[in-house]
């Protein structure tokens, strides 16, 4: 796997984020889902998208900040997957929680 993807899933299990979605139905195995920005999308975008998500959206973007364990100042795309998911999380776990302008989609490939 990309080396992105794999920091993506490293900064959601170091914050103890959830990537499991269901598993109450008492049969079905939880079907894990992330979201993650898309690799094609703009830096531009995914800034502005990052902005509401940390703003507006409410998403916890204290770990990406400077000098917190999970910043990385050399990837919007990581830092946008990261805050993307935990509103994903907080939001339900919906495709409509994942799109940011078009900008992240709802995965099931682990991203490690």
């Amino acid at each position: 796997m990309p080396a992105t993807k794999s920091f993506v899933f490293s900064l959601l299990l170091l914050l103890g984020l959830s990537p499991f979605r269901g598993g109450a139905d008492g049969g079905a195995p939880p079907q894990e889902l992330w979201c993650v920005a898309k690799n094609n999308a703009e830096d531009a975008a995914l800034q502005a998208a990052l902005d509401w998500a940390c703003g507006p959206g409410g998403a916890d973007c204290g770990p990406i900040q400077p000098g917190e364990p999970c910043y990385d100042p050399n990837s919007v795309l990581n830092t946008a997957s990261f805050a993307f998911n935990d509103y994903f999380i907080k939001h339900g776990m919906s495709d409509d929680s994942c799109n940011f302008n078009n900008n992240a989609a709802v995965t099931s490939l682990n991203p490690s």
